[in-house]
């Protein structure tokens, strides 16, 4: 769950890009002239690394190119505000950003809408695009091959735990489940000795979006004989997946026996602050699920600042479902850097580009924002080795993590597993019902042909 600081309306999204929409790739015959840039991106409160990263490169390229400005237009909200933002601004030349924050499973779908420029060209004259890692620079590639953005960085999925609660419970640490029902026995464990914490959070419904198939519905389907949501030898999605019925079950147990949140706050987008930011600090919860990036919260200067938490805390690789090869994992995603396809001047763009993509104010943005790094110089550098106490733990499950399908209809797909987790945790369905309905909404999003029965 990446950070989010209000959630805005549509009609107030909708209302915030007509007053904003002042430049654009296109450029309006009263707007700003081709000497000015405009960059959205995605603001997470006061404590922003994006926000830093951006304006570092604005003042860095504007000295470096004088006469030419940079707008920066920080978009504050969920990943769900920021992408109906982003999406409205590129559906006219006048307010289609130059820049901008694209997420890795938003890609291949707004390559095909044609709203991000080939970056090809570009990249073959830049000197610095050999340090990037070569798994990194497939997140920007679209299914013709180019290269279509650039990463800022990558991230896995893990289990943070308590230490303390796990302890006041009687478990051991370091504490490392080998099966789900591990995970429940730790679960039940915590909540007998200490009846009114909320033993283990994993994220449900719609309302925390992308957070709850990312940190949750797919720690768990992926990791059971089923697998995941595509077939990749038969490039179909799979229906019927025992596995998708088990996922939804361990979700109804967690909140059936009140071992998570309430499903009231479940549904509440800003979820993940209260479980970062109150109840794991407040030794109110023994553990959660939760990406590479936590620690960028908790970190001197974040948004839910926490000293204790390097000693506090521990890291545990998410198990399969009975322990199977290879016996734990993870999802990994990120976000990436892309030029708009109609950018007035694409040289200039993509200069400001690769300003904010320096080994200098990347390795920085790295840091504060706890990624994993994407340059190689940067993943050897000291000061990133020793920034995040955790970083050989989150970055060892990439050897297990797996990857969100990207294809253009994968968005839809997503919300139809978010409605399921929804309906099974607040009583609307059984987990066998909610992915019968499941199934049939992927058969009219995809048509049957693109469908493979298990």
């Amino acid at each position: 769950m990446r950070g989010a600081t209000r959630t805005l309306p549509a009609a107030a999204v909708a209302a915030l890009l007509v007053l904003s929409g002042c430049a654009g790739g296109g450029g309006g015959e009263d707007e700003a002239t081709d000497n000015t840039l405009r960059i959205i991106y995605q603001k997470a409160g006061d404590a922003s690394p994006l926000d830093d990263l951006m304006q570092a490169a604005k003042e860095q390229f504007e000295t470096a190119n004088e006469g030419v400005t940079v707008e920066l237009e920080p978009v504050e909200g969920t990943d769900e505000d920021y992408n109906t933002r982003l999406a409205l601004s590129q559906r006219s030349p006048d307010t289609a950003p130059d820049v901008f924050y694209e997420d890795t499973f938003r890609l291949r779908s707004d390559v095909d809408a044609g709203y991000l420029l080939n970056l090809d060209e570009h990249l073959a004259g830049w000197d610095e695009w050999d340090s990037f890692n070569e798994a990194a620079k497939e997140a920007g590639k679209a299914d013709d091959g180019s290269t279509y953005a650039v990463p800022l960085g990558t991230d896995t999925r893990v289990i943070w735990y308590n230490k303390q609660v796990l302890q006041d419970a009687g478990i051991e640490v370091p504490w490392q489940p080998e099966t789900w029902d591990d995970l429940l026995e730790m679960a039940r464990t915590v909540k007998e000795a200490q009846p009114e914490s909320r033993p283990f959070s994993m994220y449900a419904g719609t309302g925390t979006g992308e957070g709850t198939v990312m940190q949750s519905f797919y720690e768990l389907l992926y990791g059971t004989e089923s697998g995941g949501l595509y077939d990749e030898e038969s490039a179909k999605w799979i229906a019927g997946s025992q596995g998708f019925v088990d996922s939804l079950a361990f979700l109804k147990t967690l909140y059936d026996e009140e071992l998570a949140v309430t499903p009231a706050e479940a549904l509440d987008a800003n979820v993940w602050q209260v479980v970062l930011g109150t109840m794991l600090p407040e030794n109110q919860m023994a553990a959660t699920v939760e990406g590479s990036y936590a620690p960028s919260f908790w970190q001197e200067g974040g948004m839910l600042e926490w000293p204790e938490y390097a000693e506090v805390m521990g890291v545990a690789p998410f198990p399969t479902q009975e322990g199977q090869e290879p016996g734990a994992v993870s999802m990994s995603g990120g976000w990436t850097l892309a030029v708009g396809a109609g950018t007035d001047d694409p040289e200039l763009a993509f200069e400001f580009l690769t300003t904010a993509m320096n080994q200098e104010n990347l390795q920085k943005y790295t840091i504060d924002n706890s990624q994993i790094a994407v340059r190689t110089d940067i993943a050897e550098a000291p000061e990133y080795l020793e920034a995040n106490p955790f970083v050989e733990e989150v970055s060892a499950v990439l050897d297990v993590t797996n990857y969100r399908p990207a294809t253009s209809n994968y968005a839809e797909i997503s919300t139809a597993i978010q409605e399921a987790t929804e309906a099974v945790i607040t009583g609307g369905a059984t987990p066998e019902e909610a992915a019968a309905t499941y199934d049939e909404t992927l058969k009219s999003i995809v048509g049957e042909e693109n469908v493979v029965e298990e």
